[in-house]
């Protein structure tokens, strides 16, 4: 969420800022509806002033003996208790209604990022690793499981519908080796504390990292009324909601596996084939929590951290700045990293790494103590995928194949598969 007071101060910055990322202004109107809220407030602080003076005047007309004024003083205040009450229903109205169109826009963007309409005009800033190049045509991910006998997408469909993978003996092995190692990664060499969270959170929980209320759509409610959550970061970055937190703490550095749910509601028709757009898969996330100064060096690592995870690996991949088109509501800056897909002939985002500013921490009210200073400032949060298990099983497969459709395993996975070191067909 956005600070009203730089709104306020810069509506011109505000609506050109929305412009390069595509939407309409909104200084005026939101500049409106604060006008509103601060008239009201002050009539409502006059109205209360005014009743306390009333209240006075009553005790020196009784002392005076003059009980009509005292009776007509009492009939004002009764007037202007009413006028309160009612008043303070329209405070929260219009509390609501400034807060509900601040919910609705999306952060600014930082100088550097390159204004574009969608992916097309995201900018390429790194290449690193080789393409496999091999003397037979590669095949996609779905086509390798299947003849492995270890992915089964009819059965899924069974259980659950379209969109859902069931795994089998070494490939299911497969995806859990991966995220174990991701974890091993980022605790023991880059920082990370290892959190297990909750899966249902709360409407608060989502409002606070920007799901709610705009993109209630994309997401899984269950009866109850918690939500599944689409990303580990929701409760990772909710750990700090409302908390003061000092300085000298910070970085706070979180990372978890977890599975992940999504509706894909805007993604009918795509990749409808194997198992790259789920429902339902696992990622290992990476959020940090910052003070203002350090949050952009910060983003610069936690890129980094997500790029190891894939050169230890040996995969192929680019990463990319996104154009202000192409980001995503929360962020300010965003790096896509792409692994390399042979079945595919492209690369394919494998991690997000996303730096907010303090626009995740206005709506959870996160805060941190600076050094010698008695008042309090936002934090600022980061997030970004370290990376998406799912989507590393697929780069690992394709990578990875043989002519004789089996798939080597990477030297870095072999401890956590056993010394398996080839996944072949009928193979336990």
């Amino acid at each position: 969420m956005l600070d009203i007071k730089w709104i306020r101060e810069n509506p011109a910055a505000l609506d050109a800022a929305l412009k390069k990322r595509g939407a309409a202004p909104a200084s005026a109107r939101i500049i409106e509806l604060d006008e509103a809220r601060r008239a009201h407030l002050t009539r409502l602080q006059e109205a209360q002033e005014r009743r306390n003076a009333a209240s006075r005047e009553i005790g020196n007309a009784m002392r005076a003996g003059d009980r009509d004024a005292a009776e007509r003083l009492k009939a004002e205040v009764a007037g202007i208790k009413e006028f309160i009450q009612d008043g303070e229903a329209e405070e929260r109205r219009l509390d609501q209604e400034l807060i509900g169109a601040l919910a609705g826009m999306p952060n600014i963007p930082l100088d550097d990022v390159p204004v574009g309409k969608d992916e097309n005009d995201n900018v390429e800033i790194r290449v690193v690793g080789e393409k496999p190049q091999r003397n037979f045509p590669p095949k996609e991910h779905f086509e390798i499981g299947e003849a492995l006998g270890h992915m089964d997408f009819e059965r899924a469909a069974k259980l659950s519908g379209s969109r859902f993978t069931v795994l089998s003996s070494q490939l299911a092995r497969l995806e859990r080796a991966l995220g174990q190692f991701m974890l091993d990664l980022h605790t023991t060499e880059h920082g990370y504390t290892e959190v297990q969270p909750p899966l249902l959170v709360r409407d608060d929980a989502m409002f606070g990292t920007g799901q709610l209320p705009k993109f209630g759509e994309d997401l899984f409610r269950t009866g109850e009324g918690f939500w599944l959550i689409p990303t580990a970061e929701v409760p990772l970055t909710n750990l700090v909601r409302e908390e003061i937190i000092e300085q000298e703490r910070l970085p706070l550095r979180f990372t978890a596996l977890t599975p992940c749910f999504r509706s894909e509601a805007g993604a009918a028709g795509k990749d409808t084939r194997g198992m790259l757009r789920q429902h339902q898969f696992n990622k290992v996330e990476l959020v940090s929590i910052t003070d203002a100064e350090s949050s952009n060096a910060e983003h610069e690592r936690m890129t980094e951290c997500a790029e190891t995870v894939l050169k230890r690996l040996g995969l192929p991949f680019r990463t990319v700045v996104l154009c202000t088109g192409d980001m995503g509501f929360g962020a300010r800056k965003t790096y896509d990293i792409e692994v390399w897909l042979p079945g595919q002939n492209t690369y394919r985002e494998i991690s997000s790494c996303s730096v907010c500013g303090d626009f995740q921490a206005r709506r959870m009210n996160a805060r941190y103590r600076g050094r010698d200073e008695k008042g309090t400032r936002f934090v600022h949060t980061l997030n970004g995928s370290g990376v998406a298990v799912g989507r590393a099983l697929i780069a690992v497969m394709e990578n990875y194949q043989e002519e004789d459709g089996s798939v080597t395993i990477p030297e870095v996975l072999q401890p956590y598969m056993g010394g398996v070191t080839r996944i072949e067909a009928n193979k336990d």
